[in-house]
Parts: structure tokens; C-alpha cells; sequence
């Protein structure tokens, strides 16, 4: 039996209604990974098509040529076809269609208005601001928000017990990685089973080792000695922690979860914030993990001497 999912109960009732009356317009799903996506559209295609699913439906993803060759080729010629002892319309999936070129974006804009008579486009991305405005706007737009923690906390229980690991899995490790998935269930999943594969016991501690990942102990004293220390300890105590092979981009992720949150005051955090997220641009990018380490550094410093300056008090970490 086909259910809504919790997160978007609207967007279910809706097209869920659509198909039901026929009348399924192009749609573009986006939002963040692991929230859905290509499950919800699969699961409403099987429930159209039943068993004329495979005649019926076209599903590309990343580990297929995105140029545009597959659209002049491949989905021009799925989409001008008809299938015999078949009615309705037939439907393509484009996963990940935010890795498409400009080129096959484009040619795609002219194939949907060409077939819409007799074929549904289902395009699935990440960044919807990378598909042209000219497909967007051909499409019904949903938004899949990231999963909320009771709802992938409930899932994650029942995959444990049908999987027997109820006396292997603690609370505290459950509680580890929901708040290391950031709203993503394949990463639950993923780091749930990697951790139960690795080691006798899936606790907070075991879920960290497996993922690489710093403790919330760790960060706080880190933290501690940011906001403290004079400069060149504070530096000397971050390198270490990063020569226990924990990345910056990591760090900086358990950083910003508590820095929003510290007392300090509106200046100081203001420019603490914005410099942090500076150095995340500049990792993305491939810089230095070593020099935005002190870059980091020099961060807290500065928004010490904020603080300083301004009278705004002191931080309760």
C-alpha cells in the first residue's frame, strides 16, 4: 500500500490525486540528498503504471551519458514512441538532471513541449538553481525539505529490529547518527549498517570512529581552547586534532551547530559567523586545509577582541 511520507503530506495528497484523475503534469522534484526524491517518484509510477511499469517508464541517473546526444537520441526517441496494448501517458525520470550540460538542458526544453501530448518529464535535482529558468518553468516544482529526526529516529528503529540488532544498538548511538545525517536517511542507513558491519556495538563512540568524525566532547574542548587560549595554543591544539586525521570541513560542520547558540555578544558573533562560513566557501574550493585551519583561528580571535572592545562580555560555551 502506497503512504504518504510524513515530511510532505501535501505534496503526496496532491499528486497523488493527479494521477489518479490522469492528469499528471511535468514535475521537478528538489532538496537535499537522501530526502525521497527518486523513491517518491518511483513508488508513484509503479502505482500508475502497475504492471506496464518497464514499457512505460524511461529512468536515467548519473552513471548515464547526460550530453546531448541522450536527449536528441535516447529520450526523443522513448518519448516519440507508443507502446502497443498500452493507454496513457509514458513517464521519463532524469535524476540528478542538475548534472545535465546547458546543451542537453536546452534540447530537453524543446522535446517536453514537443511530446507533452503523449509523455510526462520527471526531472530530480539537488541545486534547483542549476536547471534553466525554461525548464523550470515547464514544471511543477515540489520541494523535499530535509527529514525531520522523530521521523527518520522511528524508521531507523524499525530497521533495526527487523534486522535483529536491538541488542547491539544503544540509544546513544542512534542519537549520534541523526545528528551526523543532517536530515538524510540514505546517510542513516549508510552509517547505520557500516557501523554494525565494523564493530560489536553501534554506541555514540563506535558511530564517530566509523565515520571519521570529531565527539561532541572533542569539539567542545576545542572550542574551549578557541575561545580561551592565547593564539599560538589555540592554533598548536587545533592542528593536533587535525593530525588525528579528522577534516577541517567536519569540524567546522560540529562548530557551527554550537557557535550559533553561544552567548556572545551580537557583533562578535556576527563576524565569527560570516568568517566561518568564508573559510567553508574556500574549502569547497580545494584550498588549504592547513591554512584555513589558522584562518579558523584567527576567526575566534578576532571575534574575541571583539568582545573586548565593545564590552559584550563574556561566552558560556
Amino acid at each position: 500500500m502506497l503512504t504518504s511520507p510524513p515530511h510532505t503530506p501535501f505534496f503526496f495528497f496532491s499528486v497523488s490525486r493527479l494521477i489518479d484523475v490522469n492528469r499528471l503534469p511535468h514535475l521537478l522534484f528538489y532538496g537535499p540528498p537522501g530526502t525521497g526524491k527518486t523513491t517518491t517518484i518511483l513508488a508513484l509510477a509503479h502505482k500508475l503504471y502497475g504492471p506496464s511499469y518497464q514499457s512505460m517508464v524511461l529512468e536515467l541517473n548519473a552513471s548515464d551519458d547526460r550530453g546531448i546526444d541522450v536527449v536528441r537520441e535516447q529520450i526523443k526517441s522513448f518519448a516519440g514512441t507508443r507502446k502497443l496494448f498500452s493507454t496513457g501517458v509514458k513517464l521519463i525520470v532524469l535524476d540528478e538532471a542538475d548534472a545535465m550540460t546547458a546543451d542537453a538542458q536546452f534540447a530537453l526544453r524543446r522535446v517536453i513541449e514537443k511530446y507533452t501530448r503523449n509523455t510526462r518529464f520527471c526531472l530530480i535535482c539537488n541545486y534547483v538553481s542549476k536547471i534553466i529558468p525554461a525548464l523550470q518553468s515547464r514544471c511543477t516544482r515540489f520541494r523535499f525539505a530535509p527529514l525531520r529526526k522523530d521521523d527518520m529516529e522511528a524508521r531507523m528503529r524499525y530497521v533495526v529490529d527487523k534486522e535483529g540488532l536491538g541488542m547491539r544498538v544503544t540509544d546513544d548511538g542512534l542519537q549520534a547518527i541523526l545528528r551526523l545525517s543532517g536530515g538524510d536517511m540514505r546517510k542513516v542507513l549508510n552509517v547505520l549498517q557500516a557501523t554494525a558491519s565494523g564493530f560489536d556495538r553501534v554506541d555514540a563512540a563506535n558511530v564517530h570512529l566509523c565515520t571519521g568524525n570529531p565527539t561532541p566532547a572533542e569539539v567542545r574542548a576545542l572550542l574551549e581552547s578557541l575561545l580561551n587560549k592565547p593564539l599560538s595554543e589555540a592554533h598548536k591544539d587545533l592542528q593536533t586534532i587535525l593530525q588525528r586525521g579528522f577534516a577541517l570541513t567536519d569540524i567546522l560542520n560540529e562548530l557551527s551547530r554550537i557557535v550559533p547558540d553561544m552567548h556572545m555578544g551580537p557583533g562578535a558573533l556576527r563576524l565569527l559567523v560570516e568568517r566561518m562560513a568564508e573559510i567553508e566557501h574556500r574549502l569547497a574550493f580545494g584550498t588549504s586545509e592547513k591554512l584555513q585551519g589558522a584562518s579558523l583561528v584567527a576567526a575566534f580571535w578576532a571575534a574575541r577582541e571583539v568582545m573586548g572592545k565593545t564590552g559584550e562580555g563574556g561566552v558560556a560555551v
